[in-house]
């Protein structure tokens, strides 16, 4: 199974100790993407390592002369960014977290760090659209009250034409305003508020919105 991750002429016996690890830290779902030793230019007898999982990222670092191995690890969704810098010898790459964290391992092979960059980036986009899809769920949950319908608003009827009679002319004429069919101001205000506040939170489409505001002004 290691052999997956020695393509990238990683060290065989670091990504072994990581690999075994990690199969005691993986969760439900959670599968180990790409594996990064740090070869540093001297002594490589204890190299740093980085492990990327479709669920986060984590930093390895031995200890007690490399009878044991340490880890920190963050979450996809708490990472705000990842960089990597190349150098004359190897790069390094490194990431901050939403808490202002910051962690990075140094004198990575430039095409280790290359990948771990690309995976990371890939891993942070599907994050970012998983965050989206949460948010509008959000959204929805408190506006499930309300519900996108047609409003209850008379249907108008042309009011038929009727033919003047003459009549004499009285002493005093009183204009009465004609009944109207439609919302008052108000209400009219209100509807299109409501509205605008579904399509504003992404309940409705472009299209739905257009279409009924049409419709309310169509009354006046």
């Amino acid at each position: 199974m290691i052999e997956n991750f020695l393509k990238d002429e990683q060290d065989p016996k670091a990504v072994e100790k990581v690999y075994l690890r990690l199969t005691d830290l993986l969760t439900t779902g959670e599968e180990v993407l790409y594996i990064a030793v740090q070869k540093k230019p001297l002594v490589n007898l204890l190299p740093d390592c980085i492990a990327l999982t479709n669920k986060r990222i984590l930093f390895f670092t031995p200890a007690n002369l490399g009878l044991s191995i340490k880890f920190v690890d963050f979450v996809w969704k708490d990472i705000v960014d990842v960089y990597t810098k190349e150098e004359i010898i190897g790069a390094i790459f490194s990431v901050k977290t939403t808490n202002g964290a910051e962690m990075g391992v140094d004198y990575l092979p430039k095409v280790q760090a290359r990948k771990l960059y690309q995976y990371a980036q890939d891993r942070k986009e599907s994050e970012r659209e998983a965050r989206r899809l949460r948010d509008l769920e959000e959204k929805r949950a408190e506006s499930g009250a309300v519900q996108f319908e047609t409003p209850a608003v008379a249907a108008y009827q042309p009011v038929a034409q009727q033919a003047p009679v003459a009549a004499p002319a009285p002493a005093s004429i009183v204009h009465e305003e004609p009944v109207a069919a439609t919302p008052k101001p108000d209400e009219l205000t209100e509807k299109l508020k409501k509205l605008r506040n579904l399509f504003d939170n992404g309940l409705i489409s472009q299209e739905e919105y257009n279409a009924k505001k049409l419709e309310l002004l169509s009354d006046l």
